[in-house]
């Protein structure tokens, strides 16, 4: 990396993108000053996204590389984190940026969520280890619609206002994603606390040396003194607990150590400076907790925190590809090799930018196009996540009810997590590759944002697991009500005139793929009634999972190309005062062209999916294990 590349750091922001999907073409700046909102405008918005966009590229970048190379260390159950790390969240909390995610009875700023996932995914992109450690408030937020009273001001206001981290704690070694099958237990001990006995893998700040509480918000089954559960077995039976480590009395202060400690941290791939830790509770002392709410729902009460995280590892996902894009773009337009394809015989032909020859330039738009597609899918999701806030508030001016929206925003989730995950991880090896040889050394950071989004494929439901979600839950909880709903907006712009002729190609591929969509879920739905159906099914749910989700993508890229053909096609109106700025041109001209390649290069292989998803027999269960 040059001396230049190193001053300017890592992190390449695309805040153009940003404020084109916010306030473009979801417009979600009509949400601003209405309801839980009303302290918010555009301004302001405007202002927030530049000084995040700083944070982002300074002292959350600046560690970025030093989380990666300086190991964490774990002595008598406390993790020491790099320095860097330390210093972006004592730029993260002074700057009061965890405000953004808090309700205004919490001290927030009244931020929607498409302002805060904005901003979490810039500062996602500059240092997502960074960004994880600051998740207690926003887990306060959580537990704060949960809690009695008397745990709101012991627990939840403590978490924002002292800034304590905050953890998810559901995964246990032998269990893994069978969350029904945990066995970690809690015994009433009979003053209003539980006692936690049992081993946790895999928790994401599980301990760092930052903060001076750490509040587990823990999932364990309640068992009678003589071991066996007070409400049965599987998911239900379990329930949520706070589980702290440190004890807090009921005047605020600070007790002696919990039996709540980490026991081992993980050596792994990528995203290093995240501490990701073995939990061991009630070893050595008691692992005190409270019960959430005084009521056992803890499966419920834990899925509000698992859809933040879902949405969260989208996120990443998506700004970790959007960055590596960049680096591979800036890197193209100043690597110069070889000559114009056009006049390779020619031996004396001068040299180019590597940008100029084809490969390249497909490998480029096909990163712009996904990373580009994924924003605006997040952020639609998002935008959808504002209106349920209004409609919560009662304040919505919106045709669709409260459970429509939520069940929309629950349809989209497995989208945002599973596809975004899989197609950052596979497009991120392409913006490697642009780079060629220098791609796989250290120097340029992309080998390591490839090792850092492994992981998004795996954690909180791998993409098998999503994939599974959307068909039997998303889709068969409502009899497809929320997708019918969403492919009926689909069909809309298909059919329409979006892009006043000029999409009239896109629109037929999309009608296309829109078909082909409906015709593997036709057949899947079709498979649940013939023998050995459950099996054909679930051969198909990830990649059903994966068409969808480049529907909805190619759908949000053609919006995104009306809106640009539109302000290029007011520019050109004379009586238009507003001169397009040659910045704001181009980026336009690259919307129209993103939406095109993608309709193009990517809708079309739905056809062949949908053909091998109707085609599915029971081989592959039938197949003898020991023939793999």
């Amino acid at each position: 990396m040059t001396s230049a590349e190193e001053q300017m750091g890592h992190y390449r922001s695309n805040l153009r993108d940003v404020e084109f999907n916010l306030f473009e073409l979801f417009a979600t700046h009509d949400h601003y000053g209405r309801g839980p909102f009303a302290p918010m405008d555009l301004g302001t918005a405007r202002q927030v996204l530049r000084e995040v966009e700083r944070l982002a590229s300074g002292e959350f970048a600046d560690a970025f590389v030093e989380g990666d190379r300086v190991p964490l260390t774990l002595s008598n159950g406390e993790v020491t984190v790099p320095a860097g790390i330390n210093r972006a969240l004592d730029a993260y909390f002074g700057g009061e940026w965890h405000r953004l995610q808090l309700p205004d009875h919490l001290g927030g700023y009244g931020a929607p969520p498409s302002l805060s996932w904005a901003c979490s995914a810039m500062l996602a992109g500059g240092n997502a280890a960074a960004l994880m450690y600051t998740a207690g408030p926003f887990f306060a937020t959580i537990a704060d619609r949960l809690v009695t009273d008397e745990q709101r001001q012991r627990w939840v206001v403590p978490m924002v206002e002292r800034h304590w981290g905050g953890t998810m704690v559901l995964t246990e070694p032998d269990a893994g994603s069978d969350v029904g099958a945990g066995r970690t237990t809690a015994i009433d001990a009979g003053d209003g606390t539980w006692h936690l006995a049992g081993l946790k893998r895999f928790i994401t700040n599980g301990d760092f040396d930052w903060p001076e509480n750490i509040v587990h918000l823990v999932l364990a089954r309640p068992v009678g003194p003589d071991g066996l559960a007070l409400n049965g077995p599987g998911t239900k039976g379990l329930s949520l607990y706070i589980v702290p480590k440190y004890w807090v009395d009921a005047d605020g202060s600070l007790q002696g150590r919990n039996g709540a400690v980490v026991t081992k941290v993980e050596d792994k791939m990528g995203l290093k400076a995240s501490s990701t830790c073995e939990l061991t509770l009630g070893e050595h002392r008691p692992a005190r907790g409270v019960l959430v709410g005084d009521v056992h729902d803890g499966i419920r009460q834990m899925f509000r925190v698992i859809e933040y995280a879902r949405m969260l590892v989208g996120t990443k996902a998506m700004e970790t590809l959007s960055t590596g894009y960049l680096n591979a773009l800036d890197y193209a337009r100043q690597r110069v090799q070889g000559a114009d394809l056009a006049s390779a015989a020619d031996k004396t032909a001068p040299r180019v930018a590597i940008i100029r020859h084809p490969d390249v330039r497909r490998m480029l738009l096909e990163q712009k196009a996904h990373a580009e597609g994924l924003r605006a899918l997040i952020f639609f999701t998002a935008s959808i996540q504002d209106r349920i806030r209004l409609a919560e508030a009662d304040v919505g001016d919106d045709d669709t009810g409260l459970q429509e929206l939520a069940k929309l925003n629950d349809l989209l989730l497995p989208l945002v997590k599973g596809y975004a995950s899989e197609k950052s991880y596979e497009l991120l090896a392409q913006s490697l590759q642009v780079l060629g040889g220098s791609g796989y050394c250290r120097d340029y950071p992309v080998e390591q944002y490839l090792r850092d989004a492994k992981i998004d494929t795996l954690y909180e439901g791998t993409t098998g697991i999503q994939g599974m979600d959307l068909f039997f839950r998303k889709i068969g909880r409502d009899q497809g009500a929320a997708l019918a709903g969403l492919l009926a907006q689909i069909q809309d712009l298909a059919k329409g005139d979006a892009g006043n002729g000029e999409l009239a190609r896109e629109r037929a591929l999309l009608a296309d793929a829109l078909g082909e969509v409906q015709q593997m879920l036709a057949a899947m739905v079709g498979n649940l009634s013939e023998e050995g159906g459950l099996y054909r099914v679930g051969l198909n749910t990830t990649p059903f999972l994966m068409s969808l989700s480049e529907l909805v993508v190619g759908w949000l890229l053609l919006r995104s190309a009306e809106v640009a053909l539109d302000a290029l096609k007011r520019a050109q109106d004379p009586a238009d005062a507003a001169a397009l700025p040659d910045a704001d041109r181009a980026f336009y001209e690259g919307k129209v062209a993103a939406a095109r390649w993608f309709a193009a290069t990517v809708l079309p292989h739905l056809a062949a999916r949908r053909a091998v998803l109707v085609a599915t027999d029971l081989a592959a269960m039938a197949l003898d294990d020991a023939a793999f």
